[in-house]
């Protein structure tokens, strides 16, 4: 990779992606485009563009114009709001996918696009849920996501197209605010800590979901795509984890910290039944086997990491 572009950069993935690869290709070499604009590091430490994706012709002129050799395209409707506007979602999911798509082909591109633990379903197993299995999701964000992979599949095989993905986890990030996810919980209950010692958990206790902290997440997105194309065998998308666990767990480390810390539960029934469609834990061997998958973070240290920086950030604002 020497010329990246992302889209959907000001989301929670994007916004530390795009610094961290600023970091290690130079930042006129990293292309940020949003739908919007915001004054913020991603904006103004690099190139920023305006995107629409779902606009072709607008998405080949800003990849055309920097002359880029990577796509890096994150920029969709996730889970929760996706099922709330199942139409929109599809339109932007896979709309947006079909022209990043497009356009890495005409300009041949290597591509990245992540897919999810929601494109599993009740029918999947549970536990140690393996690379190939049954998927037959129950939610539109699933529905995306399956067929992503499968297109993603479609033009590698067709055209040849270098394209790559991973099945993410709940993501839990201490910079980025959460966005529509139906793993979020584990990010709010961070923030809820700090500021007021209590977090009232949407998703059910005994409800364990795949979890992994932003920076393991953004080092598996950099190693896969430098990774050797010939070891590859399975390309969208490779399954990551780096823990699993249940509301109560999280509190119950969280309160190694802050021993006050309190725990109350209001069920969302929408997104717990997401959750429930979801597998307890899954299995990253193939990726380990294949391109060296590997993590940092376990729920001990990712939580002292996440209280310590989120801590310092939220006395900033409140000073």
């Amino acid at each position: 990779m020497e010329r990246v572009l992302i889209t959907g950069a000001l989301g929670q993935i994007g916004t530390e992606l795009v610094m961290k690869m600023r970091g290690i290709y130079g930042a006129d070499n990293v292309i940020a485009t949003d739908i919007r604009k915001r004054d913020d590091a991603v904006v103004l430490g690099g190139t920023f563009e305006i995107l629409d994706v779902t606009d072709k012709k607008a998405y080949f002129e800003v990849a055309r114009k920097y002359r880029v050799d990577t796509i890096i395209h994150l920029a969709a409707l996730l889970s929760a709001t996706a099922e709330t506007k199942p139409i929109l979602a599809w339109d932007l999911n896979m709309g947006g996918l079909l022209n990043a798509l497009e356009v890495a082909k005409e300009l041949e591109c290597k591509f990245f696009t992540p897919s999810s633990i929601g494109v599993f379903g009740p029918t999947t197993p549970k536990n140690n849920t393996p690379q190939d299995t049954i998927q037959r999701p129950t939610t539109m964000y699933g529905v995306n996501k399956v067929s992503g992979e499968l297109l993603c599949d479609y033009y590698f095989h067709k055209y040849g197209l270098d394209t790559r993905g991973l099945r993410f986890p709940g993501l839990i990030s201490s910079v980025a605010l959460p966005g529509g996810g139906t793993t979020d919980y584990a990010v709010e209950i961070y923030y809820e800590a700090i500021e007021n010692a209590k977090f009232s958990s949407y998703i059910a206790q005994g409800t364990y979901m795949d979890m992994m902290y932003m920076p393991d997440a953004l080092d598996a997105i950099i190693n896969l795509m430098e990774a050797d194309a010939t070891k590859l065998v399975h390309r969208n998308s490779f399954n990551v984890t780096a823990m699993s666990f249940e509301p109560n767990e999280i509190a119950s480390e969280i309160r190694q910290h802050i021993p006050k810390f309190k725990m109350e539960y209001n069920v969302d029934p929408v997104k717990q039944a997401i959750a429930e469609s979801w597998p307890d834990s899954i299995d990253a061997t193939v990726a380990k086997e294949e391109w060296g998958f590997k993590i940092a973070y376990d729920l001990k240290e990712m939580t002292e990491d996440m209280l310590l920086k989120l801590g310092g950030k939220l006395k900033q604002v409140g000073s």
